[in-house]
């Protein structure tokens, strides 16, 4: 009966009520959509890391990482390899030499890693070969007499191995995807001209257009105007075995994109068995395994039965490799629910206004409900569930819309493309995919009830405080 009649309550007045539910629709929906963008870019930062760039353990000398000494070799490698191979749970392994180097063009010297490579192993453990740019080449797959080299694409813009240039057939193929004349028109007097970079290329171009053209047509010029030297090279100098300066030509074997600027920038993958050749290291030997498990939720126990193996080396999994990531995803679900949380306060003091606006009008025949026996809990309880109602409605609608806008926009999902260099630099991607689980559904309807209980207490109160005889005499 108390239930029946709070419902009704809730639409006596109806334009009020639909005010409250609107706002706590608009107040869920916000908040989940933001949290379902903000899950998707973290769980794709976390897939990227793990299958295009680290792994999910690295073994090497507990001396290796503070300054990659060429050195440092992981020692009786072959042991190491059988001991690890017969470990329960790793799906596969690459072992790889390690060095610091220099990267040079006729125009540009950059700092790099160079990661000596078996191509075969690092397919199975890193899914980094899938991401070669169309056009650049391929992940060592072609025969080749020469070295070859696999970079970022952040580190062939800075060798000026990418260019970006604007002639004819750029123009025409500009046309033909929709570009407007008066634009090309502006585009016209770079025909011919090969730009040194990509920053030099932007400032010009921005200097033409406007900025709803450049917002407009920006990405599609970019895309059209980027060009791909065939058969590029670059020399890598670096120490060898004996401390000798040595080093050798590289041509360039395909460039990978994975939107993360400092990745693409600094690592550059070799055939193993050139760098080994170049250095004096051994075929056989290695200065780190990377790992790949078969399920990534035994990580830290199968980290930790290879550490009680191999005592002498370091076994770290990736939350250790890389501790910035594992406190973002450790962190996230209780980011969430203090963004919500904040949410739904604000939320609660409109409620609260509302509800004390309702015992004020009812004051009346709040006192006669109580001359007539109803006694303070049912009063209580029919106040709290109009506050409840209130709130459940609004939450609901709020997330069954933000479901439908997520499920939209998952399939294709967002494009960031004006925050993309500074998302790319902190290497997260620039197109996000909103994701959200259904876990963080029920936590959000707990805490919209736990709202409308908490909203209902203060208007509740000044009901229960009217003296029924007074309430009576209230016009």
């Amino acid at each position: 009966m108390i239930w029946k009649t709070a419902w009704l309550n809730v639409w006596r007045n109806k334009v009020r009520s639909l005010v409250v539910i609107v706002s706590v629709t608009i107040g869920i929906f916000g908040g989940v959509f933001a949290v379902a963008v903000m899950n998707g870019a973290i769980e794709q930062r976390v897939d990227a890391a793990l299958n295009e760039e680290i792994g999910h353990i690295h073994i090497n000398d507990p001396g290796f990482r503070d300054n990659y000494d060429i050195h440092l070799l992981v020692k009786n490698p072959e042991r190491v390899l059988s001991i690890v191979r017969e470990t329960p749970g790793i799906e596969a392994l690459t072992s790889r030499i390690i060095l610091t180097a220099m990267a040079n063009t006729a125009t540009r010297s950059v700092g790099v890693q160079i990661l000596g490579i078996d191509p075969r192993q690092e397919k199975e453990v890193l899914r980094l070969c899938e991401t070669t740019i169309p056009g650049t080449g391929t992940f060592f797959e072609q025969e080749s007499g020469q070295n070859l080299a696999y970079i970022g694409n952040e580190l062939a813009k800075e060798l000026n191995i990418i260019r970006y240039k604007i002639e004819k057939e750029v123009l025409d193929n500009l046309a033909s995807r929709g570009v407007p004349e008066e634009i090309l028109e502006k585009l016209a007097p770079f025909s011919g001209k090969r730009f040194k970079s990509e920053k030099s290329f932007l400032r010009e171009v921005k200097a033409v257009l406007s900025v709803k053209e450049q917002h407009q047509y920006g990405a599609i010029i970019k895309e059209e105007a980027w060009s791909f030297r065939a058969r590029s090279k670059m020399t890598l100098t670096f120490l060898d075995n004996e401390q000798f300066q040595t080093g050798a030509v590289f041509r360039i074997a395909g460039v990978y994109d994975i939107k993360n600027s400092m990745y693409e920038m600094s690592q550059v993958l070799v055939e193993k068995e050139n760098l080994a050749r170049l250095t004096g290291i051994t075929q056989d030997e290695y200065h780190q395994l990377v790992l790949r498990l078969g399920d990534i939720e035994t990580t830290e126990e199968v980290a930790g039965l290879l550490a009680d193996k191999l005592p002498g080396l370091e076994v770290m999994h990736w939350k250790e490799i890389q501790p910035d990531l594992a406190m973002m995803t450790g962190m996230a679900q209780k980011f969430y629910a203090a963004f919500m949380v904040i949410i739904l306060a604000a939320l609660a003091f409109g409620i609260v206004n509302t509800m004390l606006m309702i015992v004020l009008e009812r004051t009346k025949e709040l006192g006669m409900l109580t001359a007539i026996g109803m006694n303070k809990k049912r009063v209580f309880n029919m106040i709290m569930l109009e506050s409840v109602f209130l709130s459940l409605l609004g939450g609901v609608l709020g997330m069954i819309i933000s479901q439908a806008v997520i499920w939209a926009t998952s399939r294709k999902g967002i494009n960031f493309a004006s925050y993309a260099e500074g998302l790319e630099a902190m290497g997260y991607p620039a197109h996000i995919y909103p994701v959200i689980s259904v876990s963080f559904f029920i936590t959000v309807t707990i805490l919209i009830i736990f709202t409308g209980i908490l909203s209902s207490v203060y208007p509740a109160l000044k009901a229960l405080k009217l003296d029924p005889a007074e309430a009576l005499r209230t016009e």
